[in-house]
């Protein structure tokens, strides 16, 4: 058996009496907890942004870079930053889908703009900048129902942050009052 194969079956083996040590830990916690009826689900159900609502979303957002004279890509995730749709504007350049991407994802993991965590973004050590994918620069912003983020809008290719995020501000508009 190698060094590392055993070092493997080891861990694994840890790993295992911590999940039961922890398990039988619990049991007494979790059979108070039914006891007083609140025992914990074994399914969670969260809201998904429908196929309809993502293609309202990117057709207002790209009708408002059109209008603006823009030319970019829209974005957009589900809450666990998979790509759900993506519309390369005409003439949108090579490194438009990316950003818009990173955006979309950097939003809907924070709940928050790009733009808004992007000023939270300073100091020499380590940040929130660091987690991989991610991007601070105007043009994510996230789309919630329930208070809770379910999506995340992307725009990348405007020459200003800001004008990437009116872009996606205006794709969220389009279905603001069908989020519930």
């Amino acid at each position: 058996m190698t060094g590392s194969l055993r070092t493997r079956l080891i861990a694994g083996s840890l790993a295992g009496f911590a999940v039961m040590a922890g398990a039988i830990g619990a049991a007494p916690a979790q059979a108070a907890s039914a006891e007083n009826g609140r025992a914990a689900q074994a399914v969670v159900q969260t809201g998904v942004l429908s196929a309809d609502a993502a293609l309202t979303i990117a057709d207002a957002a790209m009708k408002e870079a059109v209008k603006q004279k823009q030319r970019v890509t829209v974005v957009i995730v589900d809450r666990s930053g998979a790509t759900r749709l993506v519309l390369k504007g005409d003439g949108a350049g090579p490194q438009t889908e990316e950003s818009a991407r990173r955006k979309a994802f950097t939003a809907v993991s924070f709940g928050r703009t790009t733009s808004e965590l992007g000023k939270g973004v300073t100091g020499g050590g380590p940040t929130i900048a660091d987690i991989p994918g991610t991007l601070f620069l105007g043009g994510g912003v996230p789309v919630a129902s329930g208070g809770a983020p379910i999506a995340g809008i992307g725009v990348g290719g405007a020459p200003s942050g800001d004008i990437d995020e009116a872009i996606a501000q205006a794709g969220l508009k389009a279905v603001a009052g069908r989020l519930h």
